[in-house]
């Protein structure tokens, strides 16, 4: 069974509470994985952001929409109870119990007045089933991919000597090629069948790594591979960078993991994402900082 989105928990939840006895943040995520029998794999789920499980952070804010509609109450820090008004709705043996069930409560219409506009505004029609946070993941990962499109297009269009100098700036950025004049010299020069450059592996320049650099559309087969590597076995050489604008066969991957030479294969969707972050070709538009409460600054010894 697939995760259940924030408003399918809160039925559940209700129910769950109606023991009446007090319930930690944890026992109550644990539970609701075992109602809606979730696999390992669905447990384990995390946000985009690796901050969080998508089951944990889906239950936290089912139960915050519950207590805003005051159907459950906070005893103390993670722990919460179902309150009066709590056990009137379950008399009613409700079918569902989402947001729009929920406005019927004041404290619940306040509370989705300041976040109504928001929700209203994003393009897809299940948006009221993600959390604030995977409205942000689910924005920012569209922003992300969009920009990779861009910039893995952008540089296809781009002569073979501005490839070059993308990949010296990218590598400098990583904090590979010693100085950005270090690199600059380096790559490029080599002119060894299969070897576009070496750059330093580190600014000391204790070890080296020989790089090929392959602005294509067809896939980089094994062949391919098997040139570079016998190109490094000709140095000595014992790591390698293979970056392209396209993608590797199966064979090509399969290969560079039975060879004794460690050879890293970029293909242009990890190109175009290793930009992005590490800020080479992009600029900076806007930055958000999500925060939380602290709940240890309020907690007196």
């Amino acid at each position: 069974m697939a995760i259940p989105d924030f408003q399918k928990l809160m039925l559940p939840l209700l129910k769950y509470y109606a023991d009446g006895a007090e319930h930690t943040n944890q026992e109550t995520s644990d539970i609701m994985a075992k109602e809606f029998s979730l696999t390992e794999e669905e447990r384990t789920k995390l946000l985009p952001s690796g901050s969080q499980t998508v089951i944990v952070n889906r239950v936290a804010w089912a139960k915050a929409h519950l207590k805003r509609a005051g159907l459950i109450e906070p005893i103390q820090r993670g722990v919460y109870r179902i309150t009066d008004q709590g056990r009137n709705v379950l008399r009613q043996n409700p079918t569902r119990i989402d947001l729009k069930f929920l406005d019927q409560f004041p404290g619940h219409r306040e509370f989705r007045t300041s976040t109504r506009k928001v929700v209203d505004s994003q393009p897809t029609t299940n948006d009221n089933d993600m959390t604030p946070e995977e409205h942000i993941a689910f924005g920012y990962q569209q922003i992300h991919q969009e920009l990779a499109d861009q910039l893995l297009q952008k540089t296809k269009e781009c002569p073979p000597e501005f490839f070059e100098q993308l990949v010296i700036d990218l590598l400098v950025a990583m904090g590979y090629g010693g100085s950005r004049l270090d690199a600059g010299k380096a790559v490029g020069r080599a002119g060894d069948g299969g070897i576009d450059g070496i750059v330093k592996e580190d600014r000391l320049g204790l070890d080296v790594i020989y790089v090929q650099a392959k602005r294509w559309e067809a896939v980089v087969g094994r062949p391919e591979i098997q040139k570079f590597a016998g190109a490094l076995q000709g140095q000595r050489a014992r790591k390698g960078i293979f970056i392209t604008t396209s993608d590797f066969s199966k064979d090509a991957r399969d290969y560079v993991s039975t060879i004794e030479s460690k050879i890293v294969l970029i293909s242009g969707e990890e190109l175009a994402n290793r930009m992005i972050d590490h800020g080479v070709g992009v600029t900076e538009v806007a930055s958000y900082v999500v925060k939380r409460m602290d709940s240890d600054y309020f907690t007196q010894e």
